[in-house]
């Protein structure tokens, strides 16, 4: 169901799109098949994996959210897919590039009946980033001795992402920025510090940043890091305001609730590693000391597939609008 239409002045449109993901959710041809829910319904195991997962969700939210909720059951969690598709004017509207999908959480009090419009964001797939990451770096540092990054790296997509996120088809339809919940990056070290969220839980810090922290920039989004109650590792939260203040404790527990449970399942190593961060942590997916959840996800598909889409984007945007693109990109102010 289409939500909203919004024509920038530089000859792009972005439509937003919503569906219901929940148990009886199917992928359309359309979505990133590299998404993390669309890989969880797909297979033999698509509505046990579903079901399995919705219910990890609820009860990681009621035991966060734990006051006046004696019997841990009063709060369920419903979440939307918001797909996020941008046009070129002049091209045909089937030719509409899918550039972004991410979450929206509402929370269900069940106690006085009453939906509680959570955040937006929390996972976040982009096609242009599959392309950076999965084809531009990877080609760029073919056959070098170091690591680097091409020039202007992220540019392109952070101000994709930025018109998207201030235009008026993303405030017709939220009325808060956007929450992105990853993990944190197992290139870096991480201290606890003293500083305690009651929702959010312990913060970390780290004295540099990765690549991802500094492609989220790009994106106008700031970075924290906290590790929730009852969890075993910090998750990065990406954010363009205030973290603490703009966001109330329900609405930053979905949040938790959902990537928590996400980050269980396609990173066990870390966020369902057998003991708990401390106070100096670096994350690895080599850890061996870890559980499996109930829920059948394929990683290695999804890495593959990261490759595939990226060069989809670059054969179907990138490559044909390349001129067009250069001179928004460079004429575009943030």
């Amino acid at each position: 169901m289409a939500t909203a239409i919004e024509r920038n002045p530089l000859d792009f449109t972005f439509s937003i799109k919503s569906i219901r993901f929940d148990e009886d959710y199917r992928p359309s041809e359309n979505t990133r098949i590299t998404t993390n829910f669309a890989n969880l319904a797909r297979g033999e195991s698509r509505q046990e994996n579903l079901r399995n997962t919705f219910r990890m969700i609820d009860n990681r939210f009621n035991a966060l959210a734990h006051w006046d909720n004696p019997k841990g059951d009063r709060y369920s969690v419903e979440l939307e897919i918001i797909s996020v598709e941008m046009s070129i004017e002049g091209e045909r509207s089937e030719s509409a590039l899918p550039l972004i999908e991410i979450l929206k959480t509402k929370i269900l009090d069940k106690k006085t009946g009453e939906p509680i419009e959570g955040i937006a964001g929390n996972n976040f797939s982009s096609y242009v980033r599959d392309y950076d990451f999965s084809v531009l770096l990877l080609e760029h540092n073919k056959h070098q001795p170091g690591f680097s990054t091409p020039e202007n790296f992220g540019d392109l997509h952070g101000k994709l992402f930025q018109s998207f996120v201030n235009s008026s088809a993303y405030k017709s339809s939220f009325n808060k920025p956007p929450v992105i919940c990853l993990s944190v990056s197992s290139s870096r070290t991480y201290r606890r510090t003293a500083n305690v969220h009651p929702a959010l839980g312990v913060e970390y810090e780290q004295d540099e940043y990765s690549l991802t922290d500094e492609y989220f920039k790009k994106m106008g989004l700031k970075v924290r890091y906290f590790m929730p109650p009852n969890s075993v590792a910090p998750l990065a939260f990406y954010f363009s305001g205030d973290l603490l203040a703009d966001y109330s404790n329900l609405e930053l527990i979905g949040t938790i609730s959902t990537m928590d449970t996400f980050q269980k399942i396609y990173r066990p190593e870390i966020y369902n590693a057998n003991s708990s961060a401390g106070e100096f942590y670096q994350p690895s997916l080599k850890n061996q000391d870890f559980s499996l959840t109930r829920i059948v996800y394929d990683r290695e598909e999804r890495s593959r597939l990261a490759i595939e889409q990226g060069k989809f984007v670059e054969a179907q945007f990138i490559k044909p609008y390349q001129v067009t693109l250069d001179q928004w990109s460079a004429n575009y102010a943030l």
